[in-house]
């Protein structure tokens, strides 16, 4: 396929994949089945919905394959859905060969298993008399999969294989006890042949994508994740660095040490992981070219592993830079709440600073980049809503200087990041316009800011994630006639979820004042143990209005101007 035409796809349904001796491979390192109880009976009610709706097509997602020849293919990305309607296949020959040993018309029903097994499994060798596959797994399924699911032959000790072993073996019982189930296939062969070479053979429709190379697959990658599709870059970069192997023993120990490294940075944020470590060493790295870095670096069994030790070097921290209450931080107890905020600010990009600081700092130095990356988040990012692209290239050059041993203190790695630190006018001012929905994810941030600004001023701790309070809106989301006075249609969307409108409350009292006018509202607000909430009558005694709201506002900016700032300067 040529590079212009790398997104040219096609429809196609299940029959046509298999047809003219065409061939799956998936790579011997691609992961294991993984499909389970929950994705079996999806496919299975998809089924029995299109058998109630003849013509009606069902689409499967996208099938990403390497072409290796006009017949031959490997498998990127669909392994999973092809290994499952293949056992489904099996499981329909198999109830079909039952049939053909019973009596009535044996010879058809022997026909009618034999012609389903040619076009969807594979073929009989005519030397061996073994049947052969139109479809490969990887290293650990592969042989269970061909020795007995495709022989129809039971595992002599089922509990005893690989958990993916297990999964293949029970997708098939699977299949064998529904078929059993349904009304009308049972003792009739001609139904049950049906519903694999029309519904399934016919109405399983797939968009399969061929690409000429891995490169331009981990492209496709990229562009279908865009899209909302999810694909997984992670087994293209793990397929091409275990293709490196050329010794058993290097391949051995490659695969203890995948596994242990997914194990501890997850398989998902792994091409994160990876990008976030060669990040250290190459300016803005985009995911698109993360792949074709990779293989310009490393090309030999030495650079996999030297690539191998670096990450594992790094994997825990980034792990724990993701939690809290990870091992790494029960020494570093002062770390932790600017863990928190990382994790609450889903402050990312900051991952090779952390990383260069890890290892070249002393735990208080340390802890002081924690809090400098913390204060510049929320001032760029939190607060101003600024784009992340410039924090990138920032946060790089930080992390190469460190490294380096350019940037040797604190207050040198601020002085590098200063370009993002905002200033104190402009922070000042996004803030007095700061506006957060009080639900879902953004709740919590609310709750972060309340608690400092509470903590500031009533001169005690207030921890956001256990204090008692709750989040009362002075003006309320469902505001009565009381309001409309003050706060008409366009001025309540425009207030209810600004900052000054926002402050703590037991939860007891929020309760019983609900959704009331703003008097009894003031009047449990003097009576409240949170300093903000029992300012807020004496600014506004007798109302609440958008002025007022206003005015309180901006006291909380000038609070925010010196509880979130750095001086270094």
């Amino acid at each position: 396929m040529a590079r212009t035409n790398l997104l040219n796809t096609r429809t196609t349904n299940f029959l046509e994949l298999l047809g003219n001796g065409r061939v799956y491979q998936a790579p011997p390192y691609q992961r294991d089945y993984s499909w389970g109880e929950e994705q079996w009976e999806d496919l299975w009610a998809d089924i029995l919905d299109l058998r109630e709706r003849p013509g009606a097509l069902h689409y499967m997602g996208a099938l990403v394959v390497e072409a290796r020849s006009d017949r031959e293919f490997t498998i990127i990305d669909g392994q999973q859905r092809l290994a499952t309607l293949s056992i489904l296949a099996l499981a329909v020959i198999g109830k079909l060969m039952d049939m053909a040993r019973q009596e009535g018309d044996r010879s058809a029903n022997r026909e009618r298993a034999t012609g389903l097994r040619h076009r969807f499994i594979g073929e009989k060798d005519p030397a061996s008399l073994v049947e052969s596959s139109k479809l490969f797994l990887n290293e650990t399924d592969n042989a269970l999969y061909q020795d007995f699911l495709v022989q129809l032959r039971t595992p002599l000790n089922p509990r005893g294989l690989p958990k993916s072993n297990q999964l293949l073996w029970k997708c098939f019982q699977f299949f064998g006890a529904h078929l059993d189930q349904v009304a009308g296939l049972c003792n009739a062969p001609v139904t049950l042949a049906e519903l694999l070479s029309e519904i399934v053979a016919r109405q399983l429709m797939f968009i399969l994508i061929t690409v000429d190379d891995e490169l331009s697959a981990y492209t496709v990658f990229e562009t279908l994740n865009a899209r909302g599709l999810e694909l997984s870059a992670t087994d293209l970069l793990k397929n091409y660095l275990f293709s490196q192997m050329r010794v058993p023993a290097d391949l051995e120990a490659l695969q203890r040490r995948w596994r242990a490294l997914l194990a501890t940075v997850g398989q998902e944020q792994f091409p994160d992981f990876l990008r976030y470590h060669l990040a250290c060493e190459h300016p803005r790295i985009r995911s698109s070219r993360l792949f074709q870095l990779v293989r310009s670096q490393v090309r030999t069994a030495a650079d996999v592993f030297g690539l191998l030790e670096a990450l594992e070097g790094r994997a825990e921290l980034f792990a724990a830079l993701s939690d809290p209450h990870h091992s790494y931080w029960i020494e570093r107890s002062e770390c932790r709440p600017h863990i928190r905020e990382l994790v609450l600010f889903r402050a990312r990009q900051v991952t090779p600073l952390v990383f260069a600081a890890w290892e070249k700092f002393s735990a208080a130095n340390f802890a002081g980049v924690l809090r400098i990356i913390t204060v510049v988040t929320l001032r760029y990012s939190v607060v101003g809503g600024r784009s992340s692209n410039a924090l990138e290239s920032a946060y790089h050059r930080a992390a190469r200087a460190v490294l380096d041993g350019k940037a040797t203190q604190p207050s040198a790695v601020f002085a590098l990041l200063r370009e993002v630190y905002v200033d104190d006018t402009s922070f000042q001012t996004d803030f007095r316009l700061l506006a957060l929905d009080t639900g879902g994810p953004r709740k919590k941030l609310v709750r972060y800011l309340l608690a400092g600004l509470e903590g500031d001023a009533g001169g005690r701790a207030c921890n956001p994630d256990t204090d008692p309070g709750t989040i009362e809106h002075i003006l309320p989301e469902n505001p009565g006639d009381f309001w409309k006075t003050d706060f008409p249609a366009s001025q309540w969307e425009r207030s209810v979820y600004r900052l000054g409108n926002l402050t703590l409350l037991e939860a007891p009292t929020n309760r019983q004042i609900g959704n009331g006018d703003y008097p009894a509202k003031a009047a449990a607000y003097a009576a409240s143990n949170y300093a903000l909430t029992r300012a807020i009558p004496a600014i506004a005694p007798e109302h609440w209005s958008p002025e007022l709201l206003d005015a309180r506002q901006a006291r909380l900016a000038a609070r925010a101007l010196h509880l979130w700032r750095l001086d270094f300067a």
